[in-house]
């Protein structure tokens, strides 16, 4: 009789991992609901050898978001203008925070360290100085469009947040005025009895308005960028963002 085959991951040497590879499991795994069990078992390591690196599920997770950050890939600099390279940037952005939320909730925790963005800020500094950007100018225009990217962000998960719950922000205004006197709340009524064509601009619409401002305060003239934002906006029209129905309450 064949004797039975051990079980996977505990024949031979045990295997050898680090943190970068740490880091990729989680990601593979997805941040929510991560335990360092779960981490050791697709690793094919022991618990107690995952401890070895990481000492607890929170550093699990701020492994994760630093390397997630930190291998967003820099939008190719082919010459374009400022504004087209920060779009494509904040978009990045925007989109690694709204797949991965726990990365979000890991920044603004202060719990990730400048080395996952080092590489990231350089490249900023490189491509808008070709623009004419002092060092300073372009990391403050680079932290305006991330901070326009992680509000768009943090809008979108609360939006499918209510989604999954089988509610929608304009429904729920709806109840609250229905349950207010008819004297109360007359802004919100007279907005609720618009058509229900949009409640709110969209991520690009906002970021328009980013880089439009920035040109504005640089002495530029701001009308070519809103004429390439319009050719990106009808360009993306079908593509997953903000929910039209958003709005900022």
């Amino acid at each position: 009789m064949t004797a039975p085959s051990p079980p996977p991951g505990k024949v031979g040497r045990p295997a050898r991992i680090d943190r970068t590879a740490i880091a990729e499991a989680v990601l593979d795994l997805g941040l929510d609901g991560i335990s360092m069990k779960a981490v050791a078992d697709h690793l094919g390591v022991s618990v107690a050898g995952l401890y070895h690196h990481v000492h607890n599920r929170r550093e699990l997770l701020v492994l994760a978001a630093e390397h997630s950050l930190s291998r967003l890939p820099a939008p190719e600099d082919t010459g374009q203008h400022w504004d087209e390279w920060l779009r494509e940037w904040a978009r990045h952005v925007y989109a690694s925070y709204v797949e991965e939320p726990e990365i979000l909730v890991q920044f603004m925790s202060g719990a990730l360290k400048w080395e996952s963005m080092v590489d990231a800020v350089d490249s900023v500094i490189k491509v808008l100085g070709r623009a004419g950007f002092e060092p300073a100018d372009a990391l403050a225009a680079f932290n305006t469009v991330a901070q326009s990217a992680m509000g768009a962000a943090v809008q979108e998960i609360r939006q499918r947040g209510t989604a999954s719950e089988g509610r929608s922000i304009p429904a729920e205004l709806h109840r609250m005025v229905a349950a207010r006197r008819a004297g109360e709340l007359t802004g919100l009524r007279a907005l609720l009895e618009l058509p229900p064509i949009r409640y709110g601009a969209n991520f690009e619409d906002h970021l328009t308005t980013v880089l439009v401002g920035i040109a504005a305060r640089r002495g530029e003239d701001w009308a070519p960028v809103l004429e390439r934002a319009t050719v990106v906006v009808e360009d993306t029209a079908g593509t997953p963002g903000p929910r039209s129905d958003s709005l900022a309450v």
